[in-house]
């Protein structure tokens, strides 16, 4: 049996969750988040609780068992706490500013780069070098940090570009490092 699978997951106070057929939709504080989910797996709500299970033993369920209970814990956790993902510009000139609710990245290109947030999504610049990307869908939050990363991924030569917070970027040695 997974053992993560098995974890009943905890409804904090303010949130609802109803389930129709096989999606599920879970409104809280912060938002509203509904999924649709594996017509086999049984999610057996109450007031304090929710409880995933599997119908049967074969390969299929076994492994949908902990990914639907992780995707229905993560939506509780999104609509009363949200997630957030932090970026870190590394580079001389490298900067990044908020307009409107858009992030302006300059970068090292001709022209300054402009991503605008999603639906239930905000970024915040605390510093000119950081960027904070904050929501309620794990997944999205997750998405949009990536797409952020991809305008200038770390090269490893000297490690400049978009990094996540606390990524250490595999360094090279250069051509003048390399010894006969």
């Amino acid at each position: 049996m997974s053992r993560i699978g098995r974890k009943p997951i905890v409804v904090p106070a303010g949130v609802n969750v109803s389930l129709d057929d096989s999606v599920i939709t879970v409104k809280g504080p912060k938002g509203t988040l509904s999924r649709e989910l594996h017509k086999d797996m049984k999610i057996n709500i109450s007031e304090a609780e929710i409880l995933i299970e599997r119908p049967s033993d074969n390969k299929l369920h076994r492994s949908l068992h902990g990914t639907t209970r992780s995707l229905v814990a993560n939506m509780v956790t999104g609509v009363t706490e949200g997630f957030t993902r932090n970026l870190e510009l590394v580079g001389v000139g490298y900067r990044a500013s908020k307009s409107g609710d858009k992030v302006v990245l300059n970068v090292g290109y001709s022209h300054p780069v402009e991503i605008a947030p999603e639906a239930n999504m905000e970024f915040d610049v605390p510093v000119n070098t950081k960027i904070t990307v904050r929501g309620i869908d794990k997944e999205r939050v997750g998405a949009v940090a990536a797409q952020i990363r991809a305008v200038r991924e770390p090269e490893p030569y000297k490690g400049k570009g978009i990094k996540y917070e606390g990524e250490r970027i595999i360094r090279k040695e250069g051509k003048a490092g390399k010894k006969k």
